[in-house]
């Protein structure tokens, strides 16, 4: 039992050794355990902490460049309104400076000319002096000559000293006469002629015309390609019908989108522009359909026309028109001379003749109702032979004008002799507002090279010493070498020059030609 227990002992002994090795064992795997886990919580945490640094370090920067962008904005916005101020400082500065130097310009040109004037006041008292002077000089030499006289009339009777004075006053009287007659005669001319000049210069600037372009075509423009189809029509049955309805041509090519209208007759062409709008508006292009629209653009220019008649007749203040005229009137809108509307035109003579009749003396009504009507025979339909002057004087002679408008109408163009100064009011007025530069849109270059070509054809005929291009161009004067050319000759070298005008030149109206023929003879006695 003994050795049992001693045994027991021995084993419990070694047990406890064994738990206190297994123990130590233990506690030492436990604590690398607990450094290792404590490593990698400390590494994790490590890690979280840097991700959230970074983070915040972003959230930062972010936050430090909107509040940069926020405060370059703020600095852009108060740099701009620096900049506005400082823009309207320097306006109004520029405006300032802008001012004084108005200020000082038109104090140098009150100095100037207060120096011009100064200069005129010391010329005026040289005049005045050197005046004086003469005046001295002629009553020294007068009171000499008078001294003279008296003594000479000392050793005369009284008859003798009368029949001298009686000479001598005679011989100033006469030659006072003839200088006061000369000087009444040359100041009357030139009075003349600077008021003929005023009056015309004075109508011509109270007027202005406005160019219009003369066209013998117009282009209607279409919504596409096939609406050229529908307007030939199946066997060009619809362009037949519209053609001879409007008595215009239709020319349909290859331009893209347009159809032009081709005729001399502006009211036709006008109708013809207006009815085939209308058919490519409405779509429906057959014949009926273009008879219809070809009607109504008939009545819609024959409205336009009576309007337009009313207007120019309202413009000028006419009364007692007959309402025939004033539609045949109407029908000068749609047509032009040279560019220039003949309803303008006449117009604008009418209101020329109405200031220069006012400004000599006549009746102005009669004048401008001469004026508005003195080319009304250009509106006539074509079956009326004749020119249009004496058509229109045919035509409101029959609906009741006055004998004095009718002769002025029928004679503007030298066809029929004037009755009255009316008349030639009328060629006047006609001749300004025509053939003056630039009233039918021709410019000045183009004028003058016009003038150039008549006298240079002139010129180009055998015999012709000078030539010169007067009115306007509306005559030529042709001096001819009277050794070489006979009056017959001369009368035959008109003939020629106003063939050669007819076929070569594009003029206005009409040109005048006159061919001078003359011989002079001095000779000087010594």
């Amino acid at each position: 039992m003994s050795v049992r227990a001693s045994e027991f002992a021995v084993l419990l002994a070694a047990q406890d050794e064994g738990w206190t090795v297994h123990f130590g064992v233990a506690a030492v795997a436990g604590l690398a355990i607990g450094l290792v886990v404590s490593w990698v919580l400390t590494r994790g945490a490590r890690r979280l902490a840097a991700t959230k640094a970074d983070q915040l370090v972003d959230v930062a920067r972010r936050e430090a460049a909107v509040a940069a962008e926020e405060a370059k904005q703020r600095a852009e916005a108060e740099i701009q309104v620096r900049r506005a101020e400082s823009n309207r400082e320097f306006d109004r500065r520029e405006i300032e400076v802008d001012l004084k130097l108005r200020e000082l310009r038109s104090h140098e040109e009150s100095l100037v000319i207060l120096d011009r004037q100064m200069e005129q006041r010391e010329e005026r008292l040289s005049r005045e002096t050197a005046a004086v002077r003469q005046a001295r000089d002629a009553m020294r030499t007068l009171s000499k000559s008078l001294r003279r006289r008296l003594e000479g009339l000392a050793c005369m009777d009284g008859e003798e000293i009368r029949r001298q004075l009686r000479a001598e006053v005679l011989s100033e009287c006469e030659d006072e006469l003839r200088a006061l007659r000369r000087e009444v005669l040359e100041r009357s001319d030139q009075e003349v002629a600077s008021e003929a000049k005023r009056i015309l210069i004075a109508a011509m600037q109270r007027l202005a015309s406005r160019p219009n372009n003369d066209l013998t075509a117009t282009i209607v423009q279409l919504p596409s390609e096939e609406m050229k189809g529908r307007i030939i029509g199946r066997e060009g049955r619809n362009i037949k019908v519209f053609e001879a309805a409007t008595g215009v041509t239709l020319l349909i090519d290859e331009s893209p989108q347009m159809v032009l209208i081709s005729s001399f007759d502006p009211v036709r062409r006008e109708i013809a522009r207006i009815a085939l709008e209308g058919l490519v508006l409405d779509g429906r292009i057959h014949p009926a359909s273009i008879e219809e629209f070809v009607k109504r653009a008939q009545e819609d220019v024959g409205l336009q026309a009576q309007r337009s008649g009313d207007e120019a007749v309202q413009r000028l203040g006419i009364n007692g028109l007959h309402p025939e005229v004033v539609k045949l009137l109407g029908r000068l809108k749609f047509r032009f001379s040279y560019t220039q509307n003949v309803l303008d035109h006449s117009v604008e003579v009418g209101f020329l003749c109405s200031i220069i009749a006012s400004e000599v003396g006549l009746d102005p009504n009669i004048a401008k109702r001469a004026g508005l009507l003195h080319d009304v025979g250009k509106a006539v339909d074509g079956e009326y032979e004749g020119s249009h002057a004496h058509i229109g004087a045919e035509f409101i002679k029959r609906h009741g004008e006055n004998a004095i408008v009718v002769n002025a109408v029928a004679a503007h163009h030298e066809e029929v002799a004037p009755e009255s100064v009316y008349a030639g009011l009328v060629i006047l007025a006609d001749t300004v507002s025509a053939a003056r530069p630039g009233a039918r849109a021709e410019s000045m270059t183009n004028y003058l090279q016009r003038l150039e070509r008549l006298e240079r054809l002139a010129l180009s005929l055998e015999g012709v010493q000078q030539a010169f291009a007067i009115q306007a161009g509306r005559e030529i004067r042709v001096v001819v070498a009277p050794q070489v050319v006979s009056d017959e000759r001369a009368r035959e070298l008109a003939k020629t020059l106003r063939n050669r005008i007819e076929d070569e030149l594009q003029y206005p109206s009409t040109i005048k030609i006159t061919v001078i023929r003359e011989s002079r003879f001095t000779e000087t006695a010594t």
